[in-house]
């Protein structure tokens, strides 16, 4: 976003900033704090939902199909936990998922919407309401299944066979994604510029962790890659003839860190140095920068992209070098907008298989990551649940957390996320009332966002102009 009193500069193009005044703060966070107030005292005065939901011979129906499919499922849980492949390269779990659906009969994509290790399967009526249910299950670089894709790949598989196992008596559609490279790549955000989305009215998935949350936090992230050019010249005999790139990174990363203190407390930067010369006695004529942004707000994030922006803008300035900003080589995440009735036929369901669903606000806040579902839930009513795999208190994306995702109470979370899946997703597509208010909450949160064009142009640009 620009600034009032910003000018262009006629020699290099970019937008300078009358630096004799300062920029007015942002108000969207105050005002998305008044909201968030008034919501959360409507919640606490408010009646509970009741929405009919489905038949119970049909809840019942897919509780025999999950209690079937659990040998497969854990068997399927554990094989892709010993083989772990990382983003865009799961040829073989991808492979081995289809396989299972295949093998029941129900046709499956294979290469879907754009990506190589992506699938689609569908069951059901395809002339009624339609929701997804998503599996990712990508793996970590020398972790393996340090974020329990394994468990959110055959708990959305086991959602989806079991619905197809009762497809006929199912008043809609049900659309199985296998979603690749969520760590990072952006693998929903491709598939849905591909039109994995086109059609689907909500959407479902899981995640493990370390507590049972039906609306958990999860921020917006960004990427950008700041690259200072300089002049080289001899660090001894001639510094007076360079310009130090390096020097910009150290500024620009010591900037990053005193604007801190007017960060609100989700917001999130953290940055490597990439490049930064490669002998002492020569000034470094390159180096560069890579940063993640997150915030809990997608207007958060496009503040927070512009005061980087501001940042490197000034680390240049005053070592005299150049500086590009290359946004969003993968694709941005938006947060995750949550869907109170969603959520809470989530807690309802998933509370039928003796797990406790803590209500919101309990777990601290500062436990937030980012994902690319976020993309999805601005594009469609959704719930992305997490769902508690060990009582210890082990971090994401740790061997230990790997090794949690394939313990007895992770292979029980696989079998109860399931059922939970399917129930909601039957319910959902049962009950008209469902589907209006998910709507409704929806819409009152600002209905869908055109996520692609949401930042505007993200190919690399000088500092000071368009993002």
């Amino acid at each position: 976003m620009s600034h009032p009193q910003d000018q262009s500069d006629p020699h290099s193009g970019a937008t300078r900033r009358d630096l004799s005044t300062p920029t007015v703060p942002d108000g969207f966070l105050v005002a998305h704090l008044a909201e968030e107030t008034r919501r959360r005292a409507r919640s606490a005065h408010a009646p509970g939902a009741t929405t009919a939901g489905a038949d119970p011979d049909l809840l019942a129906a897919l509780r025999d199909a999950v209690d079937d499919l659990g040998p497969v499922l854990l068997a399927a849980s554990h094989d892709l936990s010993e083989h772990p492949e990382v983003s865009f390269e799961e040829h073989r779990s991808a492979a081995a998922l289809a396989d299972l659906v295949e093998g029941r009969g129900i046709e499956v994509v294979r290469e879907a919407h754009g990506l190589p290790t992506a699938l689609r399967a569908e069951t059901g009526d395809p002339g009624g309401p339609t929701i997804a249910v998503l599996s990712e299950y990508d793996a970590l670089p020398g972790i393996g299944h340090g974020c329990g894709h394994n468990v959110i790949a055959t708990a959305g598989l086991g959602a989806f066979l079991a619905l197809a196992a009762v497809g006929d008596r199912l008043p809609g559609r049900v659309v199985w994604l296998g979603t690749p490279a969520e760590e990072g790549g952006g693998g929903k955000e491709i598939m849905a510029g591909h039109g994995a989305f086109d059609g689907v009215d909500a959407a479902l998935m899981v995640h493990p962790f370390t507590y049972d949350i039906a609306d958990p936090l999860f921020l917006g992230r960004r990427q950008l890659r700041a690259t200072f050019t300089g002049v080289t010249s001899h660090a001894s005999a001639q510094p007076f003839m360079g310009r130090n790139a390096l020097d910009a990174v150290n500024l620009m990363y010591t900037g990053v860190g005193l604007h801190r203190q007017q960060m609100p407390p989700t917001d999130r930067v953290h940055g490597v140095v990439t490049a930064g010369g490669e002998r002492p006695n020569v000034i470094p004529e390159h180096a560069e920068m890579l940063f993640y942004l997150r915030s809990e707000h997608p207007e958060g994030l496009a503040v927070l992209s512009d005061r980087l922006a501001d940042i490197a803008r000034g680390a240049a300035l005053m070592t005299g070098c150049g500086v590009t900003l290359a946004w969003d080589e993968a694709p941005a995440y938006l947060p995750v907008r949550g869907n109170g009735p969603l959520a809470a036929a989530w807690t309802t369901r998933y509370g039928e298989r003796g797990r406790t669903v803590l209500p919101p606000e309990v777990v601290p806040r500062m436990f937030a990551g980012s994902t690319d579902f976020g993309n999805v839930s601005y594009r469609m009513p959704g719930v992305h649940a997490m769902v508690r795999i060990t009582d210890a208190d082990l971090s994401l994306h740790t061997r230990e957390f790997a090794k949690a995702a394939v313990s007895a109470e992770a292979d029980q979370v696989v079998l109860d996320s399931a059922w939970a899946l399917a129930a909601v997703s039957a319910d959902w597509l049962s009950d008209p009332e469902l589907r209006r208010a998910a709507a409704d909450d929806f819409e009152a949160a600002g209905g869908p966002v055109d996520v692609p064009s949401y930042f505007g142009p993200t190919s690399a640009a000088p500092a000071g102009g368009e993002r």
